[in-house]
């Protein structure tokens, strides 16, 4: 059986620079019957743990480190085994929400995850946080893009370890270059298509938001 991608939208909190504020999440779920990963362990670590199921889990990767990706992770890890994966220029974020542990691997651009007989290829896109990280799957025609796209622009870069050049930099290196039929799976909102963005590059510079 081919890999199928889950979707679960859990609900929690983002805090950062001394502000909290209410989040919906997307968690990804990639896999078949036998075996999946987990793309952004949010929030509620039973409800992503159900989702899952009986399947053997392969990894929890992070997209970036913001506390509401990473706030269920070592709770679903220490349910199922998982190592949880994080590329480690955002380590300091990690050890804001989670001090007294660290990510068990970390991810490097280029790496190749492999699930269900899947490959999914790590992009290092930097900008929304410096080691925010995309994954593109080319066998299901979909990149989940953390919270480095949107539909309708880019993420947030007006908060600490963000930079609004550096991801427009990132998002038309990394992203823009993939097939403009790919399905871009977002951390947040619906998702969208790298064709449906990608003529509005110059407006969201212009805009500099």
């Amino acid at each position: 059986m081919a890999a199928r991608t889950d979707h679960l939208v859990t609900s929690g909190t983002f805090s950062l620079d001394g502000g909290t504020w209410e989040v919906d999440n997307n968690v990804w779920i990639v896999g078949d019957d036998a075996e999946c990963l987990v793309i952004d362990a949010a929030h509620d670590a039973d409800a992503i743990a159900a989702a899952v199921g009986d399947r053997r889990l392969v990894a929890i990767v992070s997209t970036h480190g913001h506390d509401d990706h990473i706030d269920a992770a070592p709770a679903l890890a220490a349910r199922t085994g998982a190592p949880v994966l994080l590329h480690p220029a955002d380590l300091m974020l990690w050890k804001q929400k989670h001090p007294d542990t660290s990510p068990d691997g970390e991810l490097a651009d280029g790496q190749v995850l492999t699930v269900a007989g899947t490959e999914l290829t790590v992009l290092h896109t930097p900008g929304h946080s410096p080691g925010a990280v995309c994954l593109h799957a080319p066998a299901l025609g979909t990149v989940f893009s953390g919270d480095t796209l949107f539909q309708g622009g880019p993420g947030a870069t007006g908060r600490s370890f963000s930079d609004f050049p550096t991801i427009i930099d990132s998002i038309r290196e990394r992203l823009l270059t993939l097939p403009p039929e790919t399905v871009v799976r977002t951390g947040h909102g619906d998702g969208t298509t790298i064709g449906a963005e990608a003529p509005h590059l110059d407006e969201w510079i212009a805009r500099g938001h």
